[in-house]
């Protein structure tokens, strides 16, 4: 069972969008990649994700680039 650590919401990074350090909320999902439905579950990556507080501007990065 996957729980959220409800003790901090968000991390000061810098936005690019906003040229300046602002709050962030930061997650990591994990997404398919494959286009193709019989490959879909063979193809899923972590991804950090990170979305300004102040413009919402969301970022992703992938975490694994085996």
């Amino acid at each position: 069972m996957a729980t959220k650590n409800q003790g901090f919401k968000a991390i000061v990074e810098l936005c690019d969008n906003c040229e300046r350090e602002t709050s962030h909320e930061v997650s990591v999902e994990i997404r398919t990649e494959s286009k193709k439905q019989e490959n879909a579950e063979f193809s899923r990556e972590p991804y950090r994700v990170s979305k300004c507080q102040s413009c919402g501007e969301e970022t992703s990065q992938r975490m694994n680039n085996a």
